[in-house]
């Protein structure tokens, strides 16, 4: 009986080693595989200049001819050492004819690609992401333009700088099928903070 039970503490010592060399081998196996991510080029910073007129926060008001436009605030502002330029936006709805009140709000990043393209990702708290190629003019003008997809609508945002501390804003939606046919839906001004 005690031959049996050093022959068995044998086996599962033996067995313990074994499954101790196993995790140690498929650890050392995924550290040292190269990673794609990290073996890729990296992109070059990207060219901001363009897009300084947009950072900063800014405050925009509904009028009280549409009451059921929102009062919000967002703001751009670099993050990673540059590397990348970030868009947060907050608007609040009051309650509008049967809509109750409610708040959007959204993340946007916009980053550089390899060739100097600018391309943003955009999320928000309704469950929607949109995919933009991004282009900014003399300091003056930006534009966001989704992807075209043939059973989706596709968007464009734009900002105009109206002023030193004033930007016109549009969004535009073209229905599926027609990537090219942009009807206005949201139009605004917005005021930067000054500190």
């Amino acid at each position: 009986m005690e031959a049996l039970s050093v022959t068995r503490l044998r086996f599962v010592h033996q067995r313990t080693k074994l499954r101790c060399s196993s995790v140690l081998l498929l650890w050392l196996a995924f550290t040292l595989l190269p990673v794609p991510a990290l073996t890729q080029e990296p992109a070059a910073k990207p060219e901001w200049g363009p897009w300084r007129f947009l950072l900063g926060e800014w405050v925009g008001e509904g009028s009280a001819k549409d009451p059921g436009q929102g009062n919000g605030r967002f703001s751009f502002s670099f993050d990673l050492q540059e590397r990348i330029l970030v868009r947060k936006n907050h608007v609040e709805f009051p309650p509008a004819d049967s809509r109750p009140a409610s708040v959007h709000d959204d993340l946007m990043v916009i980053f550089g690609q390899a060739g100097g393209a600018i391309r943003a990702h955009y999320y928000d708290n309704e469950g929607h992401v949109i995919l933009y190629d991004a282009t900014a003019w003399r300091d003056s003008a930006a534009t966001f333009l989704s992807d075209p997809e043939p059973s989706a609508p596709r968007f464009r945002l734009g900002y105009a700088a109206a002023g030193r501390d004033t930007l016109s804003i549009a969004f535009e939606i073209a229905p599926p099928g027609q990537p090219d046919r942009f009807v206005p839906y949201l139009k605004g001004e917005a005021h930067r903070l000054v500190r």
